[in-house]
């Protein structure tokens, strides 16, 4: 897909990931024991050969910035393409954080505007999913749409959630946004949308000089009907992470076999940032069981069903179940966690437990000690 650029949104919904990003942006959220979750939007669209991308950010960037390097873990460090990262403002004249997804757009239609690009992808950072967009442009084409839009099928555990009706041949026929949480399985919207260029300035300029500013509702939603919205639904496992419930049961997803495989080696590689450690010292009083373990940990204690990142210590008798313990994390001798996640440089003293639920893990923010 040469002639395709894309757009990322670092940030949405992050008031629902509490502690988790009170210090970085939902796309520089830590996943998985070593990803960040941009690193999936990233690595889809430049295993797709799209190697165009703006980032527009909203606030607390820095560890992304340190994180993507301007791309080149992604091969992105390029002259005449590469990522190109967009402050948090409406406009260049503006001191105001931008509203909605279309102001934010409208901001940057410079960006858009002078490229020969025939296709935009815009799409959200919280997508855990591998996708292979070569797929998605046939789709598009074949379909004659005027945007596609990518589903994908679960329940709506959370608000804010697009649901999406379709008929036989796939053409959206309309659209529900959630207003809170739901039991009822349904086609859900991720939040990545493919556009031909030209159409996406004239609906954002359109729908901006109307004072309107979200995507889903003022141009998907009201013009189900006056365009061919046509739906794809992504292969294999896909989610959205946009709260602490969705965060701890998509990590801990991964602990299957089937769905690490299917995001991390059915389309392509995901890459990440590089980082040169040891490998994890396993002591003798060491005792692992199903999780997941990234390089430069220490463990002398039992872990069972959690995902430790890079440095993480796990000392004698303490014991770890259910839990992810972000980098750097120290747990003492004879602590225990339980449905607990514990943020960067998190240390947890002796003796101490930390126990939550599957519903509601609990969470230790980024340097504390407990």
């Amino acid at each position: 897909m040469n002639n395709t650029r894309s757009i990322i949104f670092a940030s949405d919904n992050e008031t629902k990931l509490n502690e988790l990003t009170l210090h970085r942006t939902t796309a520089s959220l830590p996943f998985c024991g070593r990803y960040r979750c941009i690193d999936f939007a990233l690595s889809n669209l430049v295993n797709s050969s799209i190697t165009t991308i703006g980032i527009i950010t909203r606030s607390n960037y820095s560890s992304l910035m340190d994180h993507i390097r301007m791309g080149r873990d992604w091969d992105l460090n390029r002259k005449n393409s590469g990522i190109a990262v967009f402050p948090p403002y409406a406009s260049n004249t503006s001191t105001n954080i931008f509203k909605g997804k279309i102001e934010a757009l409208y901001g940057i239609l410079d960006y858009i505007e002078t490229c020969d690009d025939e296709y935009v992808i815009v799409t959200n950072s919280n997508i855990i999913a591998s996708i292979d967009f070569d797929d998605v442009y046939e789709a598009h084409v074949a379909s004659g749409a005027d945007i596609t839009m990518l589903t994908y099928a679960s329940t709506p555990t959370t608000s804010k959630r697009v649901l999406v009706e379709k008929d036989s041949s796939g053409r959206v026929r309309g659209m529900r946004i959630t207003k809170s949480a739901s039991d009822e399985k349904a086609e859900i919207g991720l939040f990545c949308y493919l556009f031909k260029r030209e159409q996406l300035i004239r609906l954002v300029t359109d729908t901006y000089e109307r004072g309107k500013i979200d995507l889903e509702k003022d141009i998907l939603q009201a013009n189900v009907d006056n365009l061919k919205i046509y739906a794809y639904k992504v292969k294999g496992h896909a989610a959205l992470v946009d709260d602490v419930k969705s965060y701890y049961h998509e990590s801990m997803a991964t602990l299957d076999t089937e769905i690490r495989d299917s995001l991390f080696y059915s389309v392509g590689k995901v890459f990440t940032k590089v980082k040169d450690s040891v490998p994890t010292r396993y002591c003798e009083g060491a005792k692992v069981v199903n999780s997941l373990i990234a390089d430069g940990c220490r463990i002398n204690g039992k872990v069972e069903n959690s995902i430790l990142f890079r440095g993480v210590t796990v000392e004698e008798g303490a014991v770890i179940r259910n839990s992810i313990v972000m980098e750097g994390g120290r747990i003492m001798k004879g602590s225990k966690l339980n449905y607990a996640i514990t943020d960067k440089d998190v240390t947890v003293t002796e003796d101490k437990s930390l126990s939550g639920s599957e519903s509601y893990p609990v969470v230790v923010v980024k340097n504390k000690t407990v």
